[in-house]
């Protein structure tokens, strides 16, 4: 029987949470790296043993971390396997997993607010790992300051994709209210140059040469809140969705609408229809169905909890404007957690689970495609990611 391996990152700590394919008794394993902010990890497509974790600390810096064997054992990639992970107080090993910036590239120095104030580049920690469909040795990372790097030798070091950054739009891109992060990449199985990234607050990006040149992808997107609405680049963009049967397909939560595009991001439109409010985080698409989306609303950008204090996640299973709520099973009162941009996964079974994280240290699952909620684990920090892999 398939099982299912669900990788979620918190304020402090990582937690592994595994249940065979029936998917109602859940193992909880963990914390990993207990006392340290786990921004973000993933397995790789191509290795179910493989799994990446960024580890990170405001006073320790951004370590990344490699298990070979599901998450039994973790080490630095770059440093002898079967290490320990540093503990929370204590410092990393700072030989490995450099991260090197192309110093070639165009802009590097600076980038420039609203307010016209000139701001140094900085690295600040890795928000997104995207492991290689094909290769378990290369992953992606996106960081704050927005960039995109690349490891091909297993997370010992790290090299930049300086197209991104050396794109004429670089100095006028903004920080979001979390940083300027890059916290999407998507990799298109069907083109191998294709790469789909997303900035908060510059927007959508494309790739088709393997990272070399990029274009930004923002037609059609409408924000008020910018000196330009339609701009180029500036809009902040919080998630964005792909299935991978049809790659061209798009679907985007952004600060404020739900969008989608049918060709590639070269074009969008709002689908946020009958939703209740469309502001939120994360968005996700139905393993076998293309055209079931999920999103979870919040209510405003200064409020960051569900609506009227009820956690609901709303479904279209028409690929945007008709939406249903999902409430079997979620609290429908006092409940004023919220749902980070990373914190949502599908997995491929039958009947399609999916996962969902809180600030408030709920993860909860449904087995049923969102039918049914149960609260798998509770309790735990708030937080940061979810991921899944079906094993």
């Amino acid at each position: 029987m398939s099982k299912v391996r669900v990788l979620v990152g918190t304020r402090k700590g990582a937690f592994i949470l595994t249940a065979d394919g029936k998917r109602e008794k859940w193992e909880v394993n963990g914390p990993h790296f207990a006392g340290w902010e786990i921004y973000h990890m993933k397995g790789s497509p191509a290795d179910p043993n493989r799994i990446y974790a960024s580890q990170s600390s405001g006073w320790f810096g951004q370590v990344i971390q490699r298990s070979d064997d599901g998450g039994k054992t973790w080490h630095q990639p770059g440093t002898p396997a079967g290490g320990e992970a540093p503990a929370a107080g204590s410092m990393p090993k700072s030989e490995s997993n450099k991260f090197i910036y192309d110093t070639g590239a165009k802009p590097l120095t600076t980038h420039q607010w609203y307010d016209g104030t000139q701001h140094p580049w900085e690295f600040k920690r890795v928000w997104h790992l995207e492991p290689s469909l094909k290769d378990p040795d290369t992953a992606y990372a996106g960081i704050e300051d927005a960039a995109i790097f690349r490891t091909t030798d297993g997370g010992g070091s790290w090299h930049e994709l300086p197209g991104l950054r050396g794109h004429g739009t670089g100095p006028k891109w903004q920080p979001g209210a979390g940083g300027m992060c890059l916290h999407t990449i998507i990799l298109d199985d069907k083109n191998p140059g294709r790469i789909f990234i997303a900035i908060s607050a510059a927007g959508a990006f494309r790739t088709d040469d393997g990272g070399n040149t990029w274009k930004p992808i923002n037609k059609g997107l409408y924000s008020q809140y910018i000196p330009n609405p339609t701009a180029e680049i500036g809009h902040c963009v919080h998630h964005i969705a792909m299935h991978a049967a049809r790659p061209g397909v798009l679907f985007m939560q952004k600060h404020w609408d739900v969008m989608r595009s049918d060709d590639a991001g070269e074009n969008w439109k709002e689908v946020s229809g009958n939703l209740p409010t469309d502001f939120g985080f994360v968005i996700d698409v139905h393993a076998h169905e293309p055209e079931t989306v999920y999103v979870v609303p919040i209510k405003s950008d200064s409020e960051h909890f569900p609506l009227e204090g009820k956690l609901r996640v709303y479904r279209s299973r028409t690929g945007g404007n008709e939406w249903e709520p999902l409430t079997n099973g979620l609290p429908q009162g006092n409940c004023y957690v919220n749902v980070l941009r990373d914190a949502m996964a599908v997995d491929s079974l039958d009947g399609c689970g999916i996962y969902f994280g809180t600030t408030g240290g709920q993860v909860y699952a449904s087995a049923d495609a969102g039918d049914s909620w149960n609260a798998i684990v509770r309790d735990l920090p708030a937080v940061l990611s979810v991921e899944v892999q079906t094993l």
